[in-house]
């Protein structure tokens, strides 16, 4: 069955929470939040096809029906979807394209498809995908670590080094999983153009970015904000890409406050 060999990891007892971890890292990146969340709710933690302990295979991709039959293995009809990054992304198809799946979202800087990214942003991707076809893992993923976890307009280092250390390791592993199989998996999603369809949504979001994230992210943000009708904005201080792992207790906070808000 497809998705039936996603790692995936559930916890406690309550309403359904499902973390969507971003495309810089996989499900460790919310090891401060699963056990706190876990006292009062059902949480449900995935490693996508091609991150962490997931393999991926060859053929067709789709990670939201993947999401949504992770959920129907742990008996989750519906549930609240935390994305960050291409978690967010995710998270967005899903609630798009199977609205039934879902209650409510928290996009934590979140991709949004169809956006006209910026030169500087291109040009990041420019130097991953140029060490990776040099063979050279090891400044791919130290570019990664500078540009997404530092945040670009911070200098080298600014973000914690156990936190650097750690998407270090999460980018290296999908690295691992993904090159062998470059141009082999037919990536789909549910909706196909989700920004012109933000109007439809009609559940509560809560959109977190990071002050320091990169601009194209931010202006995604503002934007989600303005289009979703049931959108609140929340920007964390002293974080780039990544708050629930740069700033937890902040991430808790505005977290914690929304799901109370839904319980």
């Amino acid at each position: 069955m497809p998705g039936a060999h996603r790692w995936t990891q559930v916890a406690g007892r309550g309403p359904a929470v499902v973390l969507l971890h971003a495309g810089i890292a996989d499900s460790r990146m919310w090891d401060p939040q699963f056990e706190a969340l876990a006292r009062d709710h059902r949480v449900l933690r995935i490693d996508l096809a091609g991150y962490g302990r997931s393999p991926l295979e060859p053929g067709p991709l789709c990670h939201a029906e993947d999401v949504a039959l992770a959920m129907d293995r742990h008996d989750m009809p519906s549930a609240t979807l935390v994305g960050a990054s291409f978690g967010g992304a995710l998270a967005l198809d899903l609630a798009l394209g199977r609205p039934e799946r879902v209650d409510a979202l928290v996009l934590v800087d979140a991709a949004l498809g169809g956006t006209d990214w910026s030169p500087e942003l291109r040009a990041a991707w420019q130097r991953e995908e140029q060490a990776l076809e040099d063979g050279d893992l090891d400044t791919a993923v130290e570019d990664t670590v500078r540009f997404w976890v530092d945040g670009p307009g911070r200098p080298p280092g600014s973000a914690p080094a156990d936190v650097r250390a750690l998407v270090a390791q999460m980018q290296r592993r999908a690295l691992e999983l993904q090159l062998p199989l470059d141009g082999q998996v037919d990536e789909t999603e549910l909706v196909e153009d989700p920004a012109a369809r933000l109007g439809e949504l009609d559940r509560p979001v809560l959109v977190i970015d990071g002050e320091h994230d990169v601009p194209d992210f931010r202006a995604i943000a503002r934007r989600l904000a303005a289009e979703l009708p049931h959108a609140r904005a929340l920007t964390i201080a002293g974080a780039a890409h990544l708050p629930s792992l740069e700033q937890p207790e902040a991430f808790e906070a505005a977290l914690g406050a929304f799901l109370a808000e839904r319980a």
